[in-house]
């Protein structure tokens, strides 16, 4: 795999409906050239992922660390990784 870990692929794919209306991947293949193309992106915390929000000019004051993990474009990865994939 490239730039996406196996847990990334497999958690989108179980998940792409919480951000998607119907399924845009149907294998890890198929996950791994939809996250490409649209640049989704790996942080390490729930800091980066905030961080990330504040610099594509996202309005996140005011919510709470589990409304931003609650968001429907935030995938959890294990270690406090998070996968963010905008749709």
């Amino acid at each position: 795999m490239g730039t996406y870990d196996e847990e990334c692929l497999e958690v989108f794919l179980t998940k792409q409906l919480k951000l998607f209306r119907e399924e845009v991947a149907s294998n890890l293949e198929e996950a791994e050239a939809f996250l490409e193309d649209c640049l989704a992106v790996v942080c390490q915390s729930l800091d980066e992922v905030k961080a990330y929000f504040e610099d594509a000019g996202m309005d996140i004051a005011g919510m709470s660390d589990q409304e931003i993990e609650e968001a429907s474009e935030v995938f959890a990865l294990s270690g406090g990784r998070y996968l963010i994939v905008e749709g």
